[in-house]
């Protein structure tokens, strides 16, 4: 059979174009496998949108025609002399102390817990590229909002601030080939708890100008954008894992069950059979018959045997 030209024409067009997509998505696929991850408890410095004390809106870099968000450190922590970080899958206990708070800061705190300014915050999605390739634009630094729902209560001279928050991070989905792999960023929030306790103490402090603010973050990871659930049980375990007290109980509680119940089927019903039809001098290692090697003995026939 000949083909003519005119036939064969469309599917060289075809091919072409099915290897031209093809192309196409291998290079996406290659560039974004070329990107950085982070690594297993490597830092991931907060840094907050900077607000004017006076009116709380927010402030653009000089001289920008676009009029591009600044964005600064998260104040300094007094335990580590440093800005707020994370450490990439550390699910952790996290103080964080404000050595003293400034008169602007505490304006910016009356609009955070007022709900007129949010505390936003941004974390990099990925850690920045170590290797540039010539001929090739730098890819831009992507970032997740981390907005920080600060909670609490004004008064005329001072003001209650919950201070114990959780942070959620959440990772991109990824098929881990180790428990602690390398990844990315996907989505993160925070919010303080028990805001309503003022009066009782707790995790809320009473705060003036000049007073310290002491932070405690509860940190917890989780492999995946959503909420680890089977059927309809959500599962807490993150990107690690937790055995709390409750669960020890359990286990021993369960352990000790399925002894008594082991113990009773093996008096009960195994060792009765096992008795049964056998003398005491020929079913056990005591009386006069020779051992088999599993602890029992066999009778004799009545008369007695030497054993070496």
């Amino acid at each position: 059979m000949i083909l003519r030209p005119w036939l064969r024409l469309p599917s060289l067009a075809l091919t072409a174009s099915f290897f031209g997509h093809v192309a196409i998505a291998s290079s996406a696929s290659h560039h974004e496998l070329s990107l950085p991850s982070y690594h297993y408890g490597a830092p991931i410095r907060v840094e907050c949108m900077n607000r004017s004390s006076e009116t709380g809106e927010h402030v653009s870099l000089p001289d920008s025609p676009t009029h591009e968000i600044q964005w600064i450190p998260f104040p300094i922590c007094n335990e580590t002399s440093s800005p707020l970080e994370f450490r990439y899958g550390i699910e952790e206990e996290k103080n964080c102390t404000i050595p003293m708070i400034s008169d602007p800061f505490f304006h910016l705190l009356e609009f955070y817990v007022h709900a007129d300014a949010p505390l936003a915050c941004r974390l990099p999605a990925r850690p920045p590229p170590h290797i540039e390739v010539v001929g090739q634009r730098q890819p831009e630094q992507e970032y997740i909002p981390l907005v920080f729902a600060l909670a609490g209560t004004l008064q005329l001279s001072h003001m209650h601030i919950s201070t114990h928050m959780n942070v959620l991070l959440h990772s991109t989905p990824k098929q881990h080939v180790y428990p602690h792999d390398s990844g990315v960023l996907d989505s993160a929030t925070a919010y303080s708890t028990s805001p309503l306790t003022h009066m009782e103490g707790g995790d809320t402090v009473r705060l003036v100008i000049g007073d310290p603010l002491p932070f405690k973050f509860s940190v917890r990871w989780f492999p995946t954008p959503a909420l680890p659930k089977t059927e309809g049980r959500v599962e807490w375990q993150g990107m690690g894992g937790h055995i709390y007290a409750s669960t020890v109980f359990y286990s021993l509680l369960s352990f000790g069950a399925g002894v008594v119940v082991a113990g009773a089927y093996f008096f009960g019903v195994i060792l009765p059979k096992r008795l049964k039809g056998r003398t005491l001098g020929g079913a056990t290692p005591l009386g006069y018959g020779v051992g088999v090697g599993n602890g029992w003995g066999y009778s004799g026939g009545g008369q007695k045997r030497a054993i070496d």
